[in-house]
């Protein structure tokens, strides 16, 4: 394989650009999607991008992704500070995985400073908005080419 990933976001992230701009910015979901599945073909990554409001879909599809994909970026939102189930999940991943937020969770309220997955992941990267989804895409290519 060596080149599919698998992008899975959580809760909320479907309303990207109808909540919290000055958090998240004004990008919508679709166009976010949109120019990840564009910069993975433009480096040779096989993308897949997955969101889900519901805990259980997403430790699904971490399970899952184990046996159908080299690497992970994944936002899990809400669920980075309270998902025990999620970080389990994660922790089967046993490949490369990069812990993603839009904005900077440690700039936030001091409950979401805490970060369940951060020790699982391979990297993250925080408060750098939707770019930073595509600074997670180039990073993960370098890491599952051992050029990082």
């Amino acid at each position: 394989m060596n080149n599919k990933i698998i992008i899975i976001n959580g809760p909320n992230l479907n309303l990207l650009g109808e909540r919290e701009q000055s958090q998240y910015g004004s990008m919508n979901f679709k166009d976010l999607k949109d120019n990840c599945l564009k910069k993975a073909k433009e480096i040779g990554i096989n993308l897949e991008f997955s969101q889900s409001n519901i805990e259980g879909e997403l430790v699904n599809l971490i399970q899952d992704a184990r046996k159908n994909y080299d690497g992970m970026i994944i936002n899990a939102a809400g669920f980075t500070h309270t998902s025990v189930a999620i970080r389990d999940a994660l922790d089967l991943f046993k490949k490369p995985i990069i812990e993603l937020h839009i904005s900077n969770i440690y700039k936030r309220e001091k409950f979401r400073h805490k970060s369940l997955i951060s020790d699982i992941a391979t990297g993250g990267i925080f408060g750098l908005g939707t770019e930073g989804y595509i600074l997670a895409i180039i990073s993960i290519q370098k890491i599952l080419k051992n050029e990082n």
